[in-house]
């Protein structure tokens, strides 16, 4: 059996109390530099720089309707689908894939007229309108469209918009950038003061959001029955778009 005296005890305690010292000092350590890393640079370096990138507009979209008028509502409809029907085998005609199709509308709604001697209204008929949402991809048939649709009953063409069906990647071109620009003006500013970019400290951007899209007037709205001679359209151009981006960053320099 193992007998301690008190210099023995001494000695042990000592050792502990050395051990328990360096583990909180290590601890202590690591913490601190945590610390110190999360303090803010005492030199740092904000410049601002901008993105750009031009767009082009990769898709078109339209709404078209044909709207009737009778005293038969039955009538009416048959009339207004049967028309609706070569206006959509037309538009398959031209390539126009069964996804980009879509009915934006379907009303049908009685007219009135007001009696003054009764003090009464009654119905004099009814008017059906089906709209009609559809998309283009292939520009050189824009034209073309919209100048043959009222052949087939559509009496009403609106909203011709121009627009980007995938806008990010154009956003991530003016990023990168405007990045790159920040980076090299920062670099040039910090050698010009004796200094070096050692690494970036925070960083922001600021942009105009998605490309807009463009709106035009797409055809003239004919009487209700169509049958008219389509009207001539001008050449109808998409134009371009800048996307732009602003950026903010901040360097530690040394």
């Amino acid at each position: 059996m193992i007998k301690l005296d008190t210099k023995n005890i001494f000695w042990i305690l000592v050792n502990i109390i050395l051990v328990v010292g360096i583990i909180f000092l290590v601890l202590g350590l690591k913490t601190a530099l945590r610390f110190m890393a999360s303090l803010p640079p005492a030199r740092t370096i904000t410049v601002s720089a901008e993105g750009k990138t031009v767009v082009s507009p990769d898709i078109a979209s339209v709404n078209f309707s044909v709207v009737t008028e009778g005293a038969d509502p039955a009538v009416l409809s048959k009339e207004n689908t049967d028309k609706l029907n070569k206006a959509m085998a037309f538009l398959k005609e031209q390539e126009i894939d069964s996804q980009d199709i879509k009915t934006a509308g379907y009303n049908l709604y009685p007219k009135y007229e007001y009696d003054e001697k009764r003090g009464t209204s009654s119905i004099i008929g009814y008017t059906l309108n089906q709209t009609v949402y559809i998309k283009i991809r292939k520009f050189e048939k824009i034209g073309l469209i919209l100048g043959a649709l009222p052949k087939y009953g559509v009496n009403e063409i609106s909203s011709l918009n121009f627009d980007i069906e995938d806008p990010d990647q154009y956003l991530n071109t003016a990023r990168q950038e405007a990045f790159a620009k920040a980076y090299e003006k920062a670099k040039t500013m910090a050698e010009q003061n004796g200094a070096k970019i050692k690494r970036v400290v925070t960083f922001s951007e600021n942009s105009g959001g998605y490309p807009w899209p463009i709106f035009y007037a797409a055809a003239e709205k004919g009487g209700y029955g169509g049958g008219g001679a389509p009207t001539p359209l001008p050449t109808i151009e998409p134009g371009s778009q800048e996307v732009s981006i602003q950026v903010t960053v901040t360097y530690e320099i040394k």
